[in-house]
């Protein structure tokens, strides 16, 4: 199950974006798909098709691991 991640790199702002997993201790990179600064917005340094994105550990503070948002339900209350 994807989980989102708040990647807090040394000397830069957060970037936001999904993972496969949450890292582990053993981990050297972490792949964050779709990543954006927290606001929303594109990464200025990264190409604009770029989709993932690895950053080595040793760069980041520390991680945020966030709640995914829960898919609504497709079929709702029909009324006649």
């Amino acid at each position: 199950m994807p989980v989102k991640l708040i990647l807090h790199i040394q000397n830069a702002d957060p970037i936001i974006g999904e993972a496969d997993a949450i890292p582990s201790a053993s981990d050297t990179l972490i792949a964050l798909r779709h990543p954006t600064r927290q606001d929303g917005k594109e990464l200025h340094f990264l190409h604009e098709n770029a989709v993932t994105v690895f950053w080595p550990v040793e760069r980041l503070n520390f991680i945020e691991v966030l709640e995914m948002e829960e898919e609504e339900d497709i079929f709702g209350p029909v009324r006649e």
